[in-house]
Formats: C-alpha cells, sequence, structure tokens
C-alpha cells in the first residue's frame, strides 16, 4: 500500500513562484525537480507516486518536502559546501610561482602537485590552477642541443632554400642513414588485442641481428627510396649514391640534403661527385638533424613498423622494412612543406643561446 505524503499547504505566492521556476527555460534541472515534488506534495500525491514520476528515491522526496517546510523555496537551493577552498591572494599566487621557477623541493628533483600544496599550503586543485594559468608543467623535461657550427646561419639558409623554394628541373632529396636497427623477437607469444584488454608482450626479447637502412626522401613527392645494409661505411653510403644517381631521370639535377657523417665526405665520394657534376650535396649544421626531413619519416617507420614489429631474423625485418616502404609510397606519401624561415630559425636559436648563456655568433 502507497505511503500518504504529509499535506504541505501552499499560499499563493509559494506557489505561483514554484510553477514559475518549472516554466523558466533558465532554471536549472535540479531545482526543477525540487519545485515538482514540492507542487505534488502539496496535491496530495503518495511518495511512491512522487518518486516514480519524478524518477528519483523515497528519500530524496522526503528530504526536499522536509526542505520546504523547514525554509520555504529558499530551502530547495544547495546549501553551502563545507571546506570550500580558501581564496587565492595575489600574494600566495606570486610564492607558487617564484617557489616553481626558483627553488627545488628537497624532495625531489622537480615539483610536483603534491608537493608544491604542502610547501605553499593550499589544496593540489589550487596549484593546479596556478600552474595551469601560467602554462607551468614541472614534470615535464624536453632535450636540446644548440649547434655550435661557425656556419649555421650559412647551412640553415641552403637547406630551408631548398625545402620553401626548390629549384627548377631538379630533384630535392633528405637523405640519412638509420643505424644499428635490431631485429628483436619476444621470449614469449604476445597476447592479442581483445575488448576489456589491451595487447600485451613480454619485457624481455632476443637479438637477432641489426642492420642499417639507407633512405632518400623524396620533398616534392613525399616517396622513399630505401636501402638495407648489413654494415654502415662510406662505400654502403656510395653505393646508395649511385643507386640514387642511377634512378634519377639524366635531365634533373640533383640536390641532397644530409648530415655531417664522416662517410658522407671520404675522398672516394668526393671523386665520384667530381665525376658527376649533376649532384651537389647540402649538409645540415652540426647537431642539427631536425633540419633533415627524411628524421620525420624515420620516426614514422619507427612507431607504425619497427616498435611493435615480432623479428626472428635479419630477414624478417628486412622484408618488413621494404613492406613499409612501398606501403608508405603508394598510400601515405605527401609533399613536405616546411614553414618556418631560416631567419627565423637563426632568430630563435640565437634566443636559446642567450638563454642558456652561450657566447658567441654563429
Amino acid at each position: 500500500m502507497a505511503r500518504t505524503t504529509e499535506l504541505i499547504e501552499l499560499s499563493a505566492s509559494d506557489r505561483q513562484a514554484l510553477e514559475t521556476l518549472l516554466r523558466s527555460s533558465k532554471t536549472a534541472q535540479s531545482l526543477v525537480l525540487r519545485a515538482r515534488i514540492v507542487l505534488m506534495c502539496a496535491d496530495g500525491e503518495p511518495v511512491e507516486t512522487i518518486a516514480s514520476t519524478t524518477k528519483t528515491s523515497t528519500k530524496a522526496v522526503y528530504k526536499w518536502r522536509g526542505r520546504f517546510k523547514k525554509s520555504g523555496i529558499e530551502g530547495l537551493s544547495d546549501l553551502p559546501r563545507s571546506g570550500q577552498p580558501r581564496k587565492l591572494t595575489d600574494q600566495k599566487v606570486k610564492e607558487v610561482l617564484k617557489l616553481t621557477v626558483e627553488r627545488i623541493p628537497h624532495e625531489a628533483t622537480h615539483w610536483s602537485v603534491r608537493l608544491m600544496a604542502k610547501y605553499a599550503r593550499i589544496t593540489t586543485w589550487q596549484v593546479r590552477q596556478i600552474w595551469e594559468a601560467a602554462d607551468l608543467r614541472p614534470h615535464r623535461l624536453k632535450s636540446f642541443k644548440i649547434s655550435n657550427d661557425p656556419q649555421f646561419a650559412e647551412k640553415v639558409v641552403d637547406v630551408v632554400g631548398l625545402y620553401m623554394n626548390p629549384p627548377d628541373n631538379a630533384m630535392v632529396l633528405s637523405v640519412d642513414e638509420k643505424t644499428q636497427i635490431q631485429a628483436l623477437d619476444r621470449t614469449q607469444p604476445m597476447l592479442q588485442l581483445r575488448p576489456g584488454q589491451i595487447e600485451r608482450r613480454t619485457h624481455d626479447y632476443k637479438r637477432n641481428g641489426t642492420m642499417s637502412l639507407y633512405a632518400a626522401f623524396d620533398i616534392l613527392t613525399g616517396e622513399v627510396m630505401g636501402r638495407v645494409t648489413k654494415r654502415h661505411r662510406a662505400k654502403e653510403f656510395l653505393d646508395f649514391l649511385q643507386r640514387i644517381e642511377r634512378s634519377t631521370p639524366k635531365k634533373l639535377d640533383l640536390h641532397i640534403i644530409l648530415d655531417n657523417s664522416s662517410t658522407h665526405k671520404t675522398a672516394e665520394v668526393q671523386r665520384w661527385l667530381a665525376d658527376n657534376p649533376r649532384i651537389t650535396l647540402h649538409f645540415t649544421p652540426t647537431s642539427a638533424s631536425w633540419l633533415n626531413a627524411v628524421e620525420s619519416w624515420f620516426s614514422q617507420l619507427e612507431r607504425r613498423s619497427i616498435y611493435r614489429g615480432v623479428f626472428t631474423s635479419v630477414a624478417a625485418l628486412r622484408k618488413e622494412i621494404q613492406r613499409f616502404i612501398e606501403v608508405h609510397n603508394a598510400t601515405t606519401a605527401k609533399p613536405f612543406k616546411w614553414t618556418k624561415s631560416a631567419a627565423a630559425i637563426i632568430e630563435s636559436v640565437q634566443r636559446a643561446k642567450t638563454s642558456a648563456g652561450i657566447t658567441g655568433k654563429n
């Protein structure tokens, strides 16, 4: 048997105010629910009926009926929450910022949210708000290397110029080698992906040999030419250059961007270049591999093919790399677009040197 509700007597003004809350599109849904409960109580509806109609519990019906009887319409509003965080003063914000950038905690090498909250005597939520507003991320660390190449500016202008304004009747290739690629096999079979379970593999592995990959990235098409070798010497590099030369139409000049490896500058390479004047090598500055476009493709190869691969032999690794190159050229290759000017790069590097206290100019 349904329990009857203790009748609430509503004044005309209270009823009008409650009905206004129901009709207003600006009323919060939580307040609409409470007003409806009070009106149904005033109409004598049983508790179970009210709970079923409003899709809430009988406990909630009793709660809001009691709050209304005690405090009227004001009782339907949320009470102030206990433990509300203290308001942050400008002085406290400055203190947190000063600690973050000028001090190191005794307990660690960098600040965490909990450590800062402890030192500054505020909540972790407040620490997050201050750091987010100031774009501070003490838990993050990025590595860098500033080039000290005395010809840094000239090389940047040369390489970026090829990217942004490639010469007519020429092919521009970014060339590099990825050395010591390991053919790794897991000690136990993989546990495959399934609903509710990520793919799993053993942390240990078996080494089945290594190999090197020479790659030439065409900036106009995004296609890659690759050659897998057992060793990484000037001989293998020269063989790759010869392969590039044979595969390039004779009517085109060849501009090749590459790093400063000693294997790229041997006497044999220089003699061969003298016999092939249509080929020009353009060297990136030292410690500036990010200027070589093929590096981004190497990153794709690592993430999409090698890292999660299982290779029982070097031959299996070679086959997978060749497959990846073929698929890339057929489906994902696209023209390479460089957007940052040489002047902007030189300026940002000079700012980094100034910030790091490095004297001298490029």
